[in-house]
């Protein structure tokens, strides 16, 4: 069975004008939810929440229920368009250790943001057998961006960063964390070149639309505002049906976001092996 969870934010709390608002989310994930079901997913097993009802609750309550009542030779995907930001990941003993990635849910303010740790802990508790595909159109940092030329027909007066500027605290150790990890890997750091990333015993494929010291844009394309890579994955799934395998779809995106002259480089991350695979399978 092929069951999806779809997260997309425009509206942060408080409802309506206020908060950190975004303008292509809920498009993004109306076209995910329309890819899928091309894709070969019943539109009874997409649940999509937007706007007020994407709370960190509710996103919780809605990812666990799909990973627990999965069995195998299911088919998951979680997807979320909206704000990312990194927070320091404080240990008992105070010491830094290290950064976390983040994804802003509609109250993130009073009820906190989603760390990738917690991410971890959820996934960690995917049966074997269950194929998982998690994609994240959002930012994880806030080193700088460009204005594109693009060769699509785009607004850039319109063209917005998916991303929340760092508490001051996480700031300050961003900033050092950066500095650090610099002078451990000077030649590492300075590439920047599109790749695969194998992780193993990963249990999951993340698709992510940048890398982590990237943003994630979205602007006015032919008149919608949408998400430059939710944009590209969409356009790629229909005009396949599905019937890709992922390094030729992190590819093709890859190639696709290079020729509107996008500042992010999409990164996918997975096994080895399911590189080589399709995609849902």
């Amino acid at each position: 069975m092929k069951k999806a969870l779809i997260v997309g934010i425009n509206d942060y709390a408080p409802i309506g004008s206020g908060g950190p608002d975004l303008n292509g989310c809920v498009n993004d994930a109306r076209d995910m939810a329309n890819t899928l079901v091309i894709c070969g997913f019943n539109p009874a097993k997409i649940k999509i929440l937007t706007n007020q009802n994407a709370t960190r609750a509710n996103i919780l309550t809605y990812l666990k229920s799909m990973i627990s009542s999965s069995v195998k030779g299911d088919s998951l995907v979680f997807y979320y368009s909206g704000h990312g930001t990194r927070v320091a990941n404080i240990g008992s003993d105070l010491e830094l250790d290290g950064m976390d990635e983040a994804i802003c849910p509609h109250d993130y303010a009073s009820a906190g943001v989603l760390r990738d740790d917690d991410f971890k802990a959820i996934l960690d508790k995917l049966k074997a057998g269950v194929n998982m595909e998690v994609i994240f159109d959002c930012c994880y940092s806030g080193t700088g961006t460009r204005k594109m030329d693009l060769g699509l027909e785009i607004d850039l007066s319109l063209e917005a960063a998916r991303f929340i500027p760092p508490m001051l605290e996480d700031e300050f150790y961003l900033t050092y964390a950066c500095e650090i990890e610099s002078s451990k890997n000077a030649k590492k750091a300075t590439s920047l070149t599109k790749a695969l990333v194998p992780v193993a015993g990963l249990n999951h494929t993340l698709w992510a639309a940048s890398k982590d010291n990237q943003v994630s844009m979205e602007g006015n394309i032919s008149g919608q505002i949408r998400g430059y890579f939710t944009y590209h994955f969409c356009k790629i799934l229909r005009a396949t049906n599905g019937n890709i395998i992922r390094k030729t779809l992190d590819k093709q995106i890859a190639i696709a976001l290079a020729a509107m002259g996008a500042a992010q480089t999409n990164q996918t991350e997975s096994i080895r092996t399911e590189f080589s695979q399709k995609i849902f399978t």
